[in-house]
């Protein structure tokens, strides 16, 4: 049986040793992009793959994309052969901050139709606080087989965004903080602001106070309450870059509210093109 949305630190622990479960440490920073790796290094959880988010979960960033655009689907699939994921493997990802950057390769994975993969809830520091094994020893290469069949109705472009603004048939949900979404604060894109007629909730609203995800049945509350009756395949996430859009996705997959998409480019393809309109304020 795969688990595909969350695993907990325990179910974890008890599978250390399984050949049929690979785990990805996908710590990083935005604003020091080696941080993650350096931190991998010294310590992360045993058997551990390391990931960057910029060399490995992203192609090169040209004129007219986000920071952060998709990687070619068959490359990626190559990667992930040669770090030991195979079709009945259990894929396991974590970070050091809530998720919001190991949600990435989460819905990775989910787009090219691997079946079983999860992030662990409450991460890295859930982990240490419990005192659980950590190394800095880097694991033996296994080569796996898997499968490579994106799908792409689980993604959207800027003009699919542009019509949504328009039109209001699709509800668009911003997972930036708040001040970056108002444009009262941008400290990584040349503009400020949102796409308009897109709604706010930050992807730290799905967190406990403990580091873990709400209940299903709370963050089930809060997304129906932003629906309004909506399904959720008419819903589209975008946040700074795709990164931390996927994170409301998974918290609407663990509500019980599976089918809306991501559309990968976000905000900052989207002000690429100063043709694009662009909203402030709340």
């Amino acid at each position: 049986m795969f688990t595909n949305t969350l695993v907990t630190t325990e179910d974890l622990a008890q599978h250390l040793d399984d050949p049929n479960w690979v785990v990805f440490d996908c710590r990083f920073t935005l604003t020091d992009p080696d941080a993650g790796r350096q931190a991998y290094l010294r310590n992360h959880i045993p058997g551990a793959r390391y990931v960057h988010l910029d060399d490995d979960l992203s192609a090169p960033v040209t004129e007219s994309s986000g920071r952060h655009p998709l990687p070619d689907p068959g490359g990626f699939a190559e990667k992930l052969c040669a770090w030991g994921v195979g079709v009945n493997k259990q894929v396991v990802v974590y970070d050091d901050s809530y998720g919001a950057m190991a949600v990435r390769m989460w819905w990775m994975l989910r787009w090219l139709g691997h079946p079983g993969v999860a992030l662990l809830d409450g991460g890295y520091p859930k982990w240490a606080r419990e005192m659980r094994p950590v190394t800095a020893d880097l694991p033996e290469p296994r080569k796996g087989n898997c499968a490579c069949l994106p799908e792409p109705s689980q993604i959207v472009d800027a003009d699919d965004v542009l019509r949504a603004s328009a039109n209001g048939d699709f509800l668009i949900i911003d997972a930036r903080p708040e001040r970056r979404f108002t444009g009262e604060f941008e400290p990584l894109d040349p503009v400020a602001g949102h796409i308009p007629g897109s709604i706010n909730w930050s992807f730290e609203e799905n967190i406990d106070i403990d580091g873990t995800f709400m209940p299903p049945e709370a963050l089930r509350e809060n997304f129906q309450a932003l629906l309004k009756g909506r399904p959720p395949w008419r819903v589209i996430h975008s946040c700074g870059s795709g990164v931390t859009a996927c994170h409301n996705l998974l918290a609407m997959e663990i509500a019980g509210l599976p089918g809306s998409r991501l559309y990968p480019g976000s905000w900052s393809e989207w002000i690429r093109d100063p043709s694009r309109p662009v909203a402030t304020g709340e």
